[in-house]
């Protein structure tokens, strides 16, 4: 799928999302929002997607956050509707089958911060620039970054990120664990690529459940937790994948998974 504002193409089992508004620094109006929510809940639809890589289009930015132009004159009704939005597609990255790399070229502020949070993980340009700097606006993250930041980087550092404003920068956002690895510019989207295609050829149907499991336990009792994972452990012994895994592995030859 291809419009305007954002790109949608296939390669094999691996989605690529790029927000494509780069002469406004891929900044989330309520058009990008609706587009990427569609994105997603259409390539939910399909079990041949094994992975997806997100990325802004341009050199600058991943999302530099949303569009203050459409926000000026919000009303509260209009601004909690906005925020509903932005609630919404995380929620539909977050619970999508595959997992979603977030391929972060440049600035990635506000809702654009906010954005990659949804991600399963974030890859990051040696250019790239993380932080959630609404309070500048006098007004706070609407998106889920109070929360999802706590989660990637513990309740004090999201404290201070969300309070000061402040931006950091690739390294510091790969010491605090906000990103897994930085890159070269020139090699982000070639490194996002690669480990999405490896993904692709694991066991969809555990790489979704292991995506679940790890999404509904994190805020459960451990207890509660560690039964989700015998769940979904023992009925993947009900799959033809998990019955084709193990026997290539005896058998020592790849795998080959249809997800069934």
């Amino acid at each position: 799928m291809t419009d305007d504002i954002l790109l949608v193409e296939r390669e094999g089992g691996v989605a690529h999302v790029t927000l494509n508004r780069p002469d406004k620094l891929n900044a989330l109006n309520t058009a990008l929002l609706d587009a990427l929510l569609a994105a997603i809940v259409d390539l939910d639809c399909d079990p041949d997607v094994r992975a997806c890589v997100m990325t802004g289009a341009g050199d600058k930015a991943f999302a530099a956050g949303a569009d203050i132009q459409a926000m000026v004159e919000m009303t509260t009704s209009q601004a909690k509707a906005f925020s509903d939005k932005g609630h919404a597609l995380g929620a539909a990255m977050e619970s999508a089958h595959f997992p979603i790399i977030g391929a972060i070229n440049g600035f990635a502020l506000g809702g654009g911060c906010e954005l990659a949070l949804a991600c399963d993980f974030l890859y990051a340009s040696e250019k790239a620039k993380f932080g959630q700097p609404e309070v500048n606006l006098a007004v706070i993250p609407g998106f889920g970054g109070t929360q999802r930041l706590a989660r990637r980087v513990g309740i004090g550092r999201a404290r201070e990120l969300c309070f000061t404003g402040d931006l950091i920068g690739a390294e510091e956002a790969l010491r605090i664990g906000l990103v897994n690895v930085v890159t070269p510019h020139a090699d982000l989207l070639a490194k996002a690529k690669d480990t999405a295609a490896r993904i692709a050829k694991k066991g969809p149907l555990a790489v979704a459940q292991c995506k679940r499991a790890m999404l509904r336990g994190a805020d459960v009792p451990l207890a509660v937790a560690h039964e989700l994972e015998a769940q979904a452990f023992s009925q993947l012994f009900g799959t033809a994948d998990q019955r084709e895994g193990m026997r290539a592995f005896l058998d020592k030859r790849p795998a080959s998974f249809t997800g069934k």
